[in-house]
């Protein structure tokens, strides 16, 4: 029972992507969310392609309420994807029953029958006038839809995190992220009732 107790508390978490969108920092701005805010265990560990910009990259992270003792991640529990190679390299590794995010324009989910959330991140970034905060758009809506941090945390992670004078806006990617997160997740609470009433 302790053993299982220990494993609710703990997240196995991929982000990936391509290099020029912010996967390393999305996952670093997650990690100092789960420690700083709240006050939890977490470690990452960033992998690169051979190319940096436009290359396939990951950012893996843990998070626990005990001690981590090894930090690269095994099965993920949750895998966000933001590129199609991302997804098609991770999505054989994500442990069964797990959550799979993924930008709706940029993946197709190919080969998987279970279910999963979609977010399109990137155009909701394009429409903010900046492609480059799709990750943080990315970022609150895995926060709404996994609960693996507070929204506070989260959200007071991201404006410490990004540079000077942005703080601002990347609060707006990420509320906007969150929100869609919300609205997810409240839709598909209001048809799981509707089939029960059924």
């Amino acid at each position: 029972m302790t053993q299982q107790k220990t494993d609710a508390r703990r997240q196995e978490i991929v982000f990936t992507g391509f290099g020029g969108q912010g996967i390393v920092l999305a996952g670093r701005i997650l990690g100092k969310a789960a420690v700083i805010g709240d006050h939890r265990q977490s470690t990452l560990v960033q992998a690169y392609g051979p190319e940096a910009r436009g290359g396939a990259c990951s950012a893996q992270v843990i998070i626990a309420d005990q001690a981590i003792h090894y930090p690269y991640v095994r099965r993920p529990d949750v895998l966000v994807c933001m590129s199609q190679a991302g997804f098609d390299k991770f999505i054989d590794q994500m442990k069964e029953g797990g959550t799979l995010l993924i930008d709706k324009d940029l993946v197709q989910p190919k080969g998987v029958s279970g279910d999963f959330f979609s977010i399109p991140s990137s155009r909701m970034a394009e429409e903010l006038g900046r492609i480059m905060m799709a990750n943080i758009i990315m970022l609150g809506f895995f926060t709404a839809v996994t609960g693996a941090v507070s929204v506070e945390a989260a959200r007071d992670a991201v404006t410490k995190s990004v540079p000077k004078g942005t703080g601002e806006m990347n609060a707006t990617a990420f509320n906007k992220g969150c929100d869609y997160g919300l609205a997810v997740l409240k839709g598909r609470e209001k048809k799981a009732r509707g089939k029960a009433g059924a």
